[in-house]
């Protein structure tokens, strides 16, 4: 729907809460805030959840009560940052009732046992990012990864830009301190093959 896809975010959410309107043109408002908007927050699932099944739920969550809090009194000026909290409290919530699955030492443990090539490293930091504080985790994830700043971070977890920015500092410290060793074992083996 060509017509759709000139509205702004704002039009589109008004549209799906439009009870004048069909169900269908509600949804069809809705299929087009998803297509725009899904990538971003899938990702940012993603990064806080660590694991791609519990990522999907969570995914798949925060759209379904994007939708089921549509509000016609509600004024929205930024959809992708109401996405992203809805995101981040379903994330909350699933971390609040899980365990965590991999201890620091393990972690550690792991990266001298297995030898890395390059193409991993992203993986490697996905796991690293899974041992952060979660406080931690979200500050570094939205700054770096979605580009918002300290001060919409702030907005979004409730606590001010300088907090923010302190958690992302901790966090970029934490995972030089968790990365460290895999990238002395690559520095080892290279210093081996030289010789």
């Amino acid at each position: 729907m060509r017509e759709l896809e000139a509205l702004s975010d704002a039009e589109l959410y008004r549209r799906m809460c439009d009870g004048e309107l069909s169900k269908r043109e509600r949804d069809a408002a809705f299929t087009e805030l998803y297509h725009r908007h899904a990538p971003r927050v899938y990702a940012y699932c993603r990064r806080i959840m660590g694991d791609d099944d519990v990522a999907k739920d969570a995914f798949q969550e925060a759209f379904m009560r994007f939708y089921s809090t549509a509000d016609p009194t509600r004024t929205m000026t930024n959809v992708p940052a109401f996405l992203l909290r809805i995101a981040r409290n379903v994330c909350l919530n699933i971390k609040r009732s899980a365990r965590p699955t991999l201890e620091l030492e393990d972690y550690h443990s792991i990266t001298r046992e297995q030898p890395y090539e390059n193409d991993e490293l992203a993986e490697l930091l996905a796991r690293a990012l899974e041992l952060l504080p979660l406080e931690y985790r979200e500050a570094f994830v939205l700054h770096e990864y979605e580009g918002l700043s300290y001060a919409e971070i702030g907005a979004m977890t409730g606590v001010s830009a300088d907090v923010v920015k302190v958690r992302a500092f901790r966090a970029r410290q934490k995972l030089r301190g968790i990365l460290a060793p895999y990238f002395s074992d690559r520095t080892e083996d290279m210093n081996t093959t030289d010789e």
